[in-house]
Formats: C-alpha cells, sequence, structure tokens
C-alpha cells in the first residue's frame, strides 16, 4: 500500500508562562490510500492537536508532514493555499463549527468561491449535488445550521470536506457529540464515501469501539508520543503495550457474560502534565510494571511482529511479538 501520508518526527510544543507545553513530541506514521488510520488515547493526550497540524491549523515545531509526495509542513499561508483542498478536516462540534448566519448553501458554497471553482450556477449545482451524497435534501441548503439536529449538522461538515475533492480527511471526534444510533449512521456513511470517492481517513476518537468499527490499522497515542501502531484485528486481539491493554480492558463490553471471569488491566492514577512529562517512558508512573530503565530511556517505537510497532521495553522481538514484563 503506498503512503498517502507520511508524518515524520512531529513536534508541537507551545510556550506558555508555566513552561513549554510539548502537545505532540516526535510522532511518526504513515496513511495508505483509501485506508483509515484510527488514533485512540485518553483526553489531554495530543489527538486533536496532531490532527489540526496536519491541517495546517497548529503550528508545527519541528518534523515533516508529506501528503502525496509533496512536503505541506513549513509552508506559508500563501504557498499552502493551493494545496489546502487536498486535506479537509471534519470537527467535533457539528454546531460550533458551522456559521450560524450563513445559510447552509452558502457554507458549503464558501470554499468553492474561495478555491475560485466554477461560476455561480456551477457552484449551485455542486451545492446540491453534495447535499444529495451526504443525505440530505437539496432544498434544505436554504435553512440555517440551527434548523438541523446534531446528526444532520455533521453531516453538513461531512458535505463541506468533500466540496473540493480532497485526498485525505481528518475527522477529528466526528461522532462524539452524536447520540449511539446517529453515531452509527455517520460512520456508515463515511465508509460508503470512502469506497465511493477513493478517501483515506485519519480518524481520531477516544470511543474505541468506534475506532474498531471503522479503522484499518490503529494508533494508541499517550502523552504526545505513539505507544503502538498495528492493524485492528492484530490490536484487538494482542495489544501488546501496556497502555493499549488498558485502554481495550477499560471499554465497555457488549455482553456482562462475555466480560465476566475477564481478568481488566485498568490504569489508576491521572495523566501527567504534557508541561512536565515523566523520563524515559512517559507511561511509566501508572505502568504495573515499570522498572529503573524505563525512567532512565525512553522506548524506541519498533517492530515487534509484521506491521506490528511497539514503544515498551519489555516487548521482545518474538515470533508471536510476546509481552515479556515483570510479572507475566
Amino acid at each position: 500500500m503506498s503512503a498517502l501520508l507520511d508524518v515524520a518526527g512531529l513536534k508541537v510544543h507551545f510556550a506558555t508562562r508555566k513552561g513549554t507545553v510539548f502537545a505532540v513530541d516526535g510522532v511518526s506514521f504513515t496513511i495508505g490510500k483509501e485506508e483509515t488510520l484510527g488514533l485512540v488515547g485518553e483526553s489531554g493526550c495530543g489527538k486533536s492537536t496532531l490532527g489540526k497540524a496536519i491541517v495546517g491549523l497548529s503550528p508545527i515545531t519541528d518534523g515533516k508532514v508529506v501528503l502525496e509526495g509533496q512536503t505541506i509542513s513549513g509552508l506559508t499561508r500563501r504557498q499552502m493555499r493551493p494545496l489546502r483542498p487536498r486535506v479537509q478536516m471534519i470537527f467535533q462540534d457539528p454546531f460550533a463549527s458551522l456559521n450560524p448566519r450563513l445559510t447552509v448553501g452558502r457554507i458549503l458554497e464558501e470554499p468553492l468561491m474561495v478555491h475560485r471553482r466554477g461560476n455561480k450556477a456551477e457552484r449551485r449545482a455542486r451545492v446540491a449535488e453534495l447535499m444529495r451524497i451526504v443525505g440530505l435534501p437539496p432544498e434544505a441548503a436554504k435553512r440555517h445550521p440551527h434548523e438541523f439536529s446534531g446528526g444532520q449538522r455533521q453531516r453538513i461538515g461531512i458535505a463541506r470536506a468533500l466540496a473540493l475533492n480532497p485526498s485525505l480527511i481528518v475527522c477529528d471526534e466526528a461522532v462524539s457529540a452524536l447520540d449511539v444510533s446517529i453515531q452509527a449512521q455517520v460512520v456508515n456513511l463515511l465508509r460508503d464515501l470512502q469506497k465511493q470517492y477513493g478517501l483515506s481517513y485519519f480518524f481520531i476518537s477516544h470511543d474505541l469501539s468506534v475506532v474498531r468499527h471503522i479503522a484499518d490499522r490503529v494508533m494508541v497515542m499517550y502523552l504526545g508520543q505513539v505507544v503502538e501502531i498495528a492493524d485492528r484485528r492484530s490490536l484487538w486481539q494482542r495489544p501488546l503495550h501496556p497502555y493499549t491493554r488498558a485502554l481495550i480492558a477499560a471499554a465497555p463490553r457488549p455482553s456482562p457474560q462475555a466480560a465476566r471471569g475477564k481478568k481488566r488491566e485498568l490504569v489508576e492514577g491521572e495523566i501527567p502534565s504534557p508541561s512536565n512529562p515523566p523520563s524515559g517512558c512517559r507511561f511509566r508512573t501508572r505502568c504495573p510494571f515499570a522498572e529503573p530503565i524505563c525512567a532512565a530511556e525512553v522506548p524506541p517505537l519498533r517492530a515487534t511482529g509484521t506491521g506490528h510497532l511497539t514503544a515498551c521495553h519489555f516487548v521482545h522481538e518474538t515470533p508471536e511479538g510476546a509481552f515479556a514484563g515483570p510479572g507475566e
């Protein structure tokens, strides 16, 4: 699978009165064409900052972002302008991300106007097409965002992201504000659109059940760094990093009977401040298997199986990629 997006050593640091916040600190990954990479982790681990950095909404401190073979990090706003149609974003709040003063038709037409796509008649035809694509009646384009339900507003956000025919869409908690039944509808819509238009998604969510449903591969992030990357099946069947195992254990089970009798490896304590992260392995202060080496050395993200990467001192390169931590 050829890489559509290649991110290498990406850092996003913010200077504050209390010091530097290491929101994203040396993240590397790829997204293939027509692939969905899911990103999971607790609140405050840097997921949304990473997504915004990729689309140019957060300044990059260091590192490289390459989209379709072209470096887009470090470009000025003028240099980035012709490249923006290729990567779009769906935001978490489907109401706050839409201008309440504009009709939906104008909201969807605006990116076409900014990038000078078509004449007035062609833009209106495109707006009507976008409404149909996301399952809304074209005549509803005359209404304002407050006249729609939350699920409908998120469909409008999806239509806006599709307006310029992007290659990659960053979905930042795109369904977290919706009811469970509506979440399923929106996720199924995203999957259908991916097949129809050959899209790639960077799907950010704290909900592992949603990520399990939509993602091809999953990346786990903790305190600004990646701790594990694997295909969806491998991650759920054989999670290797203690943090990943704890996240999966803490996720709600569909059947109480299925969960009964199974050991739950829950994470205790609060996530440390990104302005003062622990030395070595950042998860060590909450890890039940932490040893002195965890404080002294940063564990590299290394292969522990085919396509399975893990950053843990106690995961060794074996055919099974076995976790060899204390007590195992």
